[in-house]
């Protein structure tokens, strides 16, 4: 593929160049936490364990290569088939990463915004969630997004119900329904168009996240385990990205 104008990852990590090579949005399908216990014989929250740690230094990365938008796949509103412990588990860590690290997030100006339904979790969580919301909602250096409870197929549909209720009472024409319309009513409304998407562990589907907002995302797909994914990990996606030449179905 013949590369495009870019500035290369290590410029971006230098605040150096045009910036054209680095994606503005790049949201991340974090998988492989039970199969990184289960080979070292450890039982799968170790595995939820380093993925949070994971993510805390891909978030820096991401930070550090000037990406504007990382949208974090944390629990899909599929993963409640999963046991009531493991679940339970997960939302103890949630609610210890909020705790730990919501004020020096809020200290490099990253911005926290959640998409998804999460008011179905406990109240307390819920509490902790609104509270690093509000706590960082004015600043602008970079945003964090977590999907919780999230499914985009849902997230579709709860868009087009509120478009054919605007129709039906007479605030909307059918005929002016555009892509656009269809934009401002997803949960990711206001962020940049999602440029790079990546899945971890080896697996090759998008498991119902932003389906929408794939429509023209490169896809990034590693055999990298999440708990093993680091900065140098995001940075060879990075990499990969900027040699690759988007032509949004033109020539």
């Amino acid at each position: 593929m013949t590369a495009e104008p870019a500035r290369s990852v290590d410029d971006a990590a230098a605040g150096t160049g045009s910036g054209a090579g680095v994606p503005r949005h790049v949201a991340i399908i974090m998988d492989g936490n039970g199969r990184w216990a289960q080979r070292r014989g450890l039982p799968r929250i170790a595995g939820h364990r380093k993925g949070i740690e994971a993510a805390r230094s891909v978030v820096k990365a991401a930070g550090a290569l000037g990406i504007e938008v990382l949208t974090l796949y944390a629990f899909s509103s599929e993963n409640w088939s999963r046991p009531a412990a493991e679940i339970a588990d997960l939302m103890d860590l949630l609610r210890r990463f909020i705790r730990k690290e919501l004020e020096a997030l809020a200290g490099e100006g990253i911005r926290i915004r959640v998409i998804g339904d999460y008011q179905a979790f406990e109240p307390d969580v819920v509490e902790l969630i609104d509270g690093a919301i509000a706590r960082t909602a004015d600043n602008s250096k970079a945003t964090l997004v977590v999907a919780l409870n999230y499914g985009s197929q849902s997230e579709i549909t709860q868009a087009m119900r509120a478009i054919a209720h605007d129709v039906a009472q007479g605030r909307a024409d059918a005929a002016d329904i555009t892509a656009s319309t269809i934009d401002s009513r997803l949960s990711t409304n206001g962020l940049p168009p999602l440029d790079l998407l990546i899945r971890t562990s080896g697996e090759c589907r998008l498991s119902n996240f932003l389906l929408w907002q794939a429509a023209y995302a490169e896809l990034y797909f590693t055999d990298t385990l999440w708990p093993d994914f680091d900065e140098q990990a995001l940075r060879d996606a990075v990499g990969d990205f900027a040699r690759r030449e988007r032509r949004y179905g033109g020539l």
